[in-house]
């Protein structure tokens, strides 16, 4: 009846993980020392269980994110593993002021 929906609607994202890979997560949610690196590894975590990324990102975590943000994680922890799940060097507003590159001018 509504076949033209399938071609239009996304399809749901799923994740299937190895016993090693879901011993992994848990302990990354469990005990790494970044905030990030947790948080990132239970929505992992719950989308693997059968949670919608949209789910997880509305209510899931401590804090709402954008459901493309949790996306974006998902297929980053595909492409590379738990490492992608790191924020990325060069990421971020770089600093106004730093005292190294003062140094390094003279001044």
């Amino acid at each position: 009846m509504f076949s033209f929906l399938e071609d239009i609607m996304p399809k749901a994202l799923t994740l299937t993980l190895t016993v090693e890979q879901r011993g992994e997560l848990r302990q990354a949610r469990d005990h790494d020392a970044r905030a990030y690196m947790r948080e990132r590894a239970a929505a992992i975590l719950k989308i693997a269980e059968g949670a919608s990324g949209l789910q997880v990102a509305q209510q899931g975590l401590l804090k709402r994110r954008k459901p493309d943000t949790v996306y974006a994680w998902v297929h980053r922890y595909e492409a590379q593993g738990l490492g992608g799940l790191r924020i990325r060097s060069g990421r971020g507003r770089r600093p106004a002021f730093s005292p190294s590159l003062r140094r390094r001018r003279g001044r």
